[in-house]
């Protein structure tokens, strides 16, 4: 008996120095020796100068910016590894504020989006999720912020751990997880009433249940946390685009309350009339989408200081047939969005850089959204500035991400050509380096 005590005291011991260890250097966190690199950039856009610098050099120490000087003084430390992009534009890493990873923009021929819920194990889908990440990452997009896995549950925290664990590649990730709407109020839908499907969103009526769902999803480590606040559009028969509404204003308050207090934020889907006044009237911190805003909700907007994420690439995928429901309303969707983009931007609302990647196939380049922010009105310098400093701010990373300046993360890409004479030169990253890490080198 004594032996046995004397044996279960030394297992107990061994266990907590076994702890005691893993506590001080866990394994998510290894002894990295820091790089340093020199990059000479031939012209910089640094993410918040109104106009490029030429002839730069960027000195980086392990994953942060050190400094950033002219290159006729700059001097490169010793065993610094250079980094030649003279003939190149270098800018901050890209950052997507409305993305979907575990959507790839299914054909409706194949099932849509139903099939992904239905027939679609969570492995594989993990797995097509984890392409995403890493097609983001290869395409400049250093940081994403991912709004919500459509059913696949906290799938995104998942990935962004594997992220930040290094056993991917991908980009920085703000993950949303389920995202939030009502009964009635998201997919999947049209089955017979007596069969329980998954729904794409955690489901709740009542201010307590909106609560509730905002507690379980901050706990389980969402850092936004996005709300539904339409659902389904249409035509109606004097020609004007309506959306359903779902949470009330009371509900929504809940949400933004909890959220608020756990100092993180809001995201609003809303494609407009009361749907979108009920989001701005409950404190949402962005509106996702806005196809059809009105000039008090711009007003309300500036006022609260409201940010807007557009995402208006999107709406130019998939059109129905022109003389169908659906197509008449795919058509009207387009049709507005573009003043309402207009109409904001010239009054001063926050703008950042948004896809809704997933609504479109990853294997598309994310960056064709540059171009729709021009051809509604931003120049491109705007458009580059709502992907990076812009973009940052809205994430509460202000001077941490989107810039090429000191102390900020080392997220660097490169692209052949001038982005100000041609967005579209952006669809053509050619070096990533995202934390100090080269993700994709610089061609030879």
């Amino acid at each position: 008996m004594k032996t046995s005590r004397i044996a279960l005291t030394f297992c107990l011991l061994a266990g907590i120095a076994c702890a005691q260890h893993v506590d001080a250097t866990p394994a998510s966190q290894p002894t990295v020796p820091q790089t340093t690199f020199v990059i000479h950039a031939g012209t910089l856009i640094d993410g918040v100068s109104p106009q490029p610098k030429r002839n730069q050099t960027i000195l980086i120490r392990g994953n942060r910016i050190v400094s950033v000087s002219d290159a006729s003084t700059a001097a490169a430390p010793a065993g610094a590894q250079v980094i030649d992009l003279s003939s190149a534009t270098v800018l901050p890493g890209l950052i997507d504020t409305h993305t979907h990873i575990f959507l790839q923009g299914e054909d409706p021929a194949e099932g849509g989006y139903d099939i992904q819920l239905l027939k679609y194990p969570a492995s594989f889908r993990a797995a097509r999720a984890t392409v995403s990440a890493r097609r983001a990452l290869e395409q400049g997009f250093t940081t994403i912020r991912d709004l919500e896995t459509e059913g696949a549950g906290y799938g995104d925290i998942g990935i962004k751990e594997a992220v930040d664990g290094g056993y991917i590649p991908g980009p920085r990730i703000f993950a949303a997880t389920r995202a939030i709407s009502t009964t009635a109020g998201y997919p999947l839908e049209g089955y017979a009433p007596e069969i329980v499907v998954p729904k794409g969103a955690q489901l709740i009526d009542g201010p307590v249940e909106a609560r509730k769902a905002a507690r379980e999803q901050l706990g389980n480590g969402a850092d936004w946390i996005k709300v539904y606040m339409t659902h389904r559009s249409w035509v109606d028969d004097q020609g004007n685009l309506v959306s359903q509404p779902t949470l009330t204003v009371e509900e929504l308050k809940a949400i933004v309350d909890e959220t608020h207090g756990w100092h993180k934020k809001v995201a609003c889907h809303a494609y407009n009339g009361l749907g979108l006044q009920r989001a701005l009237d409950g404190g949402c911190d962005s509106i996702e989408h806005g196809l059809d805003i009105t000039d008090a909700q711009i007003a309300q907007m500036l006022k609260q200081g409201t940010w807007y994420v557009p995402t208006l690439s999107v709406y130019y995928y998939d059109w129905a047939p022109e003389n169908t429901e659906a197509g008449r309303r795919d058509r009207k969707r387009a049709a507005v969005h573009g003043p309402s983009f207009q109409r904001a931007l010239k009054a001063g609302v926050k703008i950042a850089f948004g896809t809704d990647m997933g609504g479109m196939p990853w294997t598309d380049p994310i960056a064709q959204e540059f171009a729709r922010e021009v051809e509604f009105g931003m120049t491109p310098m705007q458009a580059i500035q709502s992907a990076t400093s812009r973009a940052a701010e809205l994430l509460d990373m202000k001077g941490k991400i989107g810039v090429v300046a000191p102390g900020a993360y080392a997220d660097v890409i490169a692209v052949p050509g001038d982005p100000l004479a041609d967005v579209n030169v952006l669809k053509n990253v050619s070096f990533v380096m995202k934390d100090g890490q080269v993700y994709k080198p610089a061609p030879r």
